[in-house]
């Protein structure tokens, strides 16, 4: 009978317990200025008076409105909504397509082998990155507040701020994307005489689809409540009237106004898991 094999003694002590404890107090060190000068004081939340307050503001919204009369202006506010941040994001993979693809080292055919094209190739590269930190460097809402002036109140200066706003972010996402992913089919595809979209069609996106989808649904659901967000400064929608709520001091609707962010929210996710699973 063969004798059962020999197990290694499992060790005492955590050989890497000194290095995390180590790491996680230079971590604390270096947190807690930043958290003095943020003025991050928690425990004033739970002082009697401001429980109160909140108390209060907090029972100022219930019940939610229900009149069948805020209930239509809710559901135009949401479907407007919807449009700007479904626009935004269509406005912003025009975009973010090209200047991903411009951007991708993965896909530069330059990048083969030595050429003359080398050089030209980095430096398209690096404008296409620097495109794409311009345009997701300034705030959607300060793009919102300059297409209000331009364009006047209304849902369009929304959509143009998220495109532009979002279209850097896509495209800088993108970009990450498809690098990290396994490029050895792209470079084959391209070292064989293959194009740049043959590269990333059949070289890149089997591999990268799901993760390009469920980011894109993802800035899809941020959009949402950009959008509500930009309403507050005149770019229509569910922000506008959820200002109008607040100013006139109506926690009813503003609650209601709430609980179809969370259906939005949870429509979002809904949407990402199907598509995700479309693409499996």
């Amino acid at each position: 009978m063969d004798a059962p094999p020999k197990t290694l003694p499992l060790p005492d002590r955590d050989p890497d317990a000194r290095a995390r404890l180590g790491w996680t107090l230079a971590a604390l060190v270096l947190l807690w200025p930043l958290l003095v000068l943020a003025e991050f004081r928690p425990w004033v939340l739970f002082e009697p008076g401001n429980l109160q307050v909140m108390g209060r503001f907090l029972g100022g919204f219930l019940p939610p409105a229900s009149s069948a009369e805020f209930l239509g202006y809710l559901l135009e506010a949401t479907l407007e909504t919807m449009a700007i941040a479904t626009a935004g994001i269509a406005l912003a993979l025009l975009l973010a397509v090209p200047l991903s693809i411009l951007s991708t080292r993965a896909l530069a055919v330059a990048a083969i082998g030595p050429g003359p094209g080398r050089l030209g190739g980095r430096v398209l590269r690096a404008a296409g990155r620097a495109v794409l930190t311009f345009l997701r460097a300034v705030p959607e809402i300060v793009w919102a507040l300059m297409f209000v002036r331009v364009l006047g109140l209304g849902p369009a200066a929304g959509v143009l701020a998220l495109a532009i706003t979002y279209g850097g972010m896509l495209g800088k996402v993108y970009t990450e994307i498809l690098e990290s992913t396994d490029t050895r089919p792209a470079r084959a595809i391209l070292e064989a005489g293959g194009g740049r979209f043959a590269a990333l069609a059949y070289g890149l996106l089997p591999n990268a689809a799901q993760e390009l989808t469920s980011y894109t649904v993802y800035r899809w659901e941020c959009a949402v409540r950009a959008s509500v967000i930009m309403g507050f400064v005149g770019a229509g929608g569910l922000g506008q009237l959820m200002d109008q709520s607040m100013k006139m001091l109506n926690g009813g609707e503003a609650a209601t106004i709430l609980l179809v962010f969370l259906v939005l929210v949870l429509f979002a996710d809904a949407l990402s898991a199907a598509l995700r699973r479309a693409l499996a």
